[in-house]
């Protein structure tokens, strides 16, 4: 008879407790109903958003070291258009330095450019076979110009290029198998790095090289100023499919084998040429799709936008309607707006990722009052309400094919008229960075994202969810 009337006591409690509770989104504990603090969801898609091309990036800083990788592309997508990416080197005497020629009357075998693969293809590698072609740089590679993705190198298209590859289906994990030439010893099959091998005029070789005169190869800069240097290219003729986007080192080298008889005496050797330098030269060639959003600079509400690697492609973005509704509170004096929490989600356009995958990791930007990236307050490490990189986003999400941002410190800081917006912008970068927030241009990565816009009639329209608080003021 005791456990039932606690058991009905407890009942009546409950009910006493549900039945007060009239409305689940009011926030406070003891507050009078002039100063109760309602948290409210937002699922808007009043956002402002355009498609805009990126900044050029510095493919190569004057007296810097060179990029870690650089890309060799030629790439018909078939929403974004065509992507041409070549590669200019320098080329140097071995070790920099001043060279002699071995004793007796040497021949070249062959000469070898070698590429060594870097991470990050984009594009088919399945159906497509690739050919590349290399030429003698018009004119000397130079050390102290800054080379931007802009830069034409020339009009090779009449040229005879100095060496041809076989046509090759990309392979940046396979290990391959060379001979390695040994003095006075048998040559010995090794492994080395996944790499292509682009044979090398040695008619060129032996007039830039060993028979140069002793002024040239007495100096490195004297020998750059002869040979200048090399500009490396997908051959477009000879290439087939969809082609891609190939990503290599920055460790090129021109490998020499040759002879050399001194009286009865033969024997075989190699010598390496470094690049120390390369630049990229990036061309966009962009479909009509493409072009008519480039073309659009008055109407913020698109159906779509995109993002492209390799300097090509980002979004500026924008939130009016949302922050002129919340500061229509504050204009009437009677009450605060606290942000609790703006999430923004993008969602890749379904049948656009397939079989080329979205961006792996984009970022979110502003610009200050010089017009120069900085970081968002969600992103930088200054501001105390910055949960990190992890918590701020940007991560390609595959099951929930979703990017999102945490933009909740930025939001209240232009709601509170602490931040000016002189431009806001998302962008794709750099994957390798995973300890900040990066918001450079990059030619790193070579992705791109087609994403859901402004368009409310699609489940996948970007979204800015915000939770907020509204404070109401004392009388």
């Amino acid at each position: 008879m005791k456990f039932f009337r606690l058991d009905l006591l407890t009942l009546l409690i409950s009910l006493f407790i549900l039945n007060s509770c009239k409305n689940q989104d009011t926030v406070g504990l003891g507050v009078n109903a002039g100063s109760q603090l309602n948290s409210n969801l937002i699922d808007t898609s009043t956002i402002v958003i355009n498609t805009v091309p990126d900044d050029s990036v510095a493919t190569d800083l004057a007296g810097g070291s060179p990029l870690s990788k650089n890309a060799l592309a030629y790439f018909n997508d078939p929403i974004f258009g065509t992507t041409i990416s070549s590669i200019a080197t320098d080329i140097n005497l071995p070790s920099q330095t001043a060279y002699t020629p071995p004793v007796g009357t040497v021949t070249v075998d062959s000469a070898i450019l070698v590429m060594p693969y870097a991470a990050g293809f984009y594009g088919d590698s399945i159906q497509s076979r690739y050919t590349v072609s290399v030429y003698q740089l018009q004119n000397r590679f130079n050390l102290d110009t800054t080379y931007y993705n802009t830069k034409n190198f020339g009009n090779y298209s009449s040229t005879v290029p100095l060496g041809i590859s076989l046509p090759f289906t990309p392979r940046p994990h396979d290990s391959i198998k060379v001979y390695s030439i040994i003095t006075g010893a048998p040559d010995t099959l090794i492994k080395v790095e996944p790499q292509i091998r682009i044979p090398i005029s040695t008619a060129f070789v032996n007039s830039n090289f060993f028979t140069a005169n002793t002024t040239t190869l007495g100096s490195n800069a004297v020998f750059q100023n002869n040979v200048r240097g090399f500009y490396i290219t997908i051959n477009q003729t000879q290439s087939t499919g969809a082609g891609g986007i190939i990503y290599f080192t920055s460790a090129d080298t021109l490998q020499v084998y040759y002879k050399a008889k001194h009286g009865t005496t033969i024997d075989t050797g190699v010598v390496s040429l470094p690049v120390a330098h390369t630049a990229m030269r990036i061309q966009h060639l962009y479909s009509t799709t493409i072009q008519t959003e480039l073309n659009n600079t008055t109407s913020g509400s698109r159906p779509m936008f995109y993002l492209q690697g390799l300097g090509g492609l980002r979004a500026k973005v924008s939130f009016p309607n949302l922050l002129m509704n919340l500061r229509s509170n504050l204009l009437k004096k009677d009450s605060d707006v606290l942000i609790n929490r703006a999430e923004l989600v993008i969602t890749p356009a379904p049948g656009t990722y397939i079989p080329y995958s979205p961006c792996p990791r984009i970022t979110m930007y502003q610009l200050d009052i010089a017009l120069q990236r900085i970081e968002l307050q969600d992103a930088s490490s200054s501001d105390p309400r910055s949960g990190g990189l992890t918590t701020f986003g940007g991560f390609y999400g595959p099951a929930q094919n979703e990017y999102h941002f945490i933009i909740t410190a930025y939001l209240q800081d232009l709601l509170s008229g602490k931040q000016v917006n002189y431009g806001t912008y998302i962008a794709p970068i750099d994957t390798t960075n995973t300890s900040s927030v990066d918001v450079a241009v990059t030619s790193q990565v070579a992705a791109r994202t087609a994403a859901v816009g402004t368009n409310s009639s699609s489940p996948f329209r970007i979204k800015l969810n915000v939770i907020y608080t509204k404070i109401a003021k004392p009388h």
